[in-house]
């Protein structure tokens, strides 16, 4: 299977990751089923479509009518029947892994065999998943991030079983797509998930200890380094910072970031009391009574116009 050969694919899981990606591949032209065990679970992802479309046509990105035909290239069914004729199947169910093993058992062998297949793990073991795919060479992770729809970034991940053809297909199929692909061997969270989690304990130990508050965290985030990570990577910054100025830093630095194994308590707490963020309501911040929906509404809206900019000095 070639990529330009690609016109039918099946997403597998409508959760918010799931309805995202579907809308991509659909704006590639692509036919596309949204596939999911309940009914309900489908449902609430056609709503989510409709609202991240209303967003990119209020920011000039689709036309109306271009994005009803979008919508329209999505089929949404929980009868297994879709898989028979798939070209690519990419699985966005539980981040469970036994789950995940459990479906890529049940599919992979219903699949035609020149199928290919990925998984949008976060961070899960390619290589364990692809113990229960028939035909693993065929198997690679194709890691989107949150929200995909509007984020260019695609993790490539390689198994141990993944062969340089479908490693090569996968990232081809993501330059289509018109994202920006990066090859990743299979190492625990990837690369994304390992930056971000690096920055997220050492914000949570710098709140812990007292130093600084969320708002002043996030704030160093998003009006410092986060403006200059938007325009340059870690080695490009300290490159035009100057590797000394780095280097002596560094030397003093180092061992005074935090580096410890387990949990923080802060967020400990916050999971066990069911305070899971915008999707409960309250997590390191407040977000009843409207705000919830006028903060992915915000995050959506700044992500738009800085990928805008960011990718018109590439055209």
């Amino acid at each position: 299977m070639k990529v330009a050969e690609v016109s039918n694919v099946v997403v597998a899981g409508a959760g918010t990751m799931g309805a995202s990606l579907a809308q991509i591949f659909a704006q590639c032209g692509l036919r596309v089923t949204l596939w999911n065990r309940s009914r309900q679970g489908l449902d609430r992802a056609r709503a989510l479509i409709e609202n991240n479309q209303a967003a990119l046509v209020s920011a000039g990105r689709v036309s109306e009518t271009g994005s009803q035909e979008l919508i329209g290239r999505i089929t949404a069914q929980t009868n297994e029947s879709c898989f028979s004729d798939a070209d690519f199947v990419i699985e966005s169910i539980t981040e469970n892994l036994e789950v995940k093993q459990a479906f890529f058992r049940h599919i992979s062998p219903v699949v035609r065999e020149d199928c290919v297949l990925a998984t949008n793990t976060s961070g899960l073991s390619i290589s364990a998943l692809g113990t229960s795919v028939y035909k693993p060479g065929r198997f690679a992770g194709m890691h989107w991030i949150n929200p995909p729809h509007l984020i260019p970034l695609v993790e490539v991940v390689s198994g141990g079983e993944t062969s340089e053809e479908t490693s090569g297909f996968v990232y081809d199929l993501g330059l289509r797509l018109g994202k920006k692909p990066i090859r990743v061997k299979d190492i625990p969270g990837f690369v994304l998930n390992r930056l971000q989690f690096a920055v997220f304990r050492e914000a949570l130990s710098i709140v812990e200890s007292g130093a600084a508050g969320l708002e002043d965290v996030d704030g160093a985030m998003k009006y410092g380094l986060g403006l200059r990570y938007a325009c340059l990577g870690p080695f490009e910054s300290v490159d035009l910072g100057g590797i000394d100025v780095f280097y002596k830093i560094a030397s003093y630095l180092f061992g005074n970031l935090e580096n410890r194994g387990d949990v923080p308590d802060m967020l400990k707490s916050l999971y066990e009391s069911g305070s899971w963020g915008v999707k409960s309501g309250c997590g390191f911040y407040d977000y009843t009574g409207g705000k919830a929906e006028k903060a992915v509404k915000n995050r959506d809206s700044k992500i738009i116009k800085i990928t805008d900019a960011l990718l018109e000095d590439e055209k």
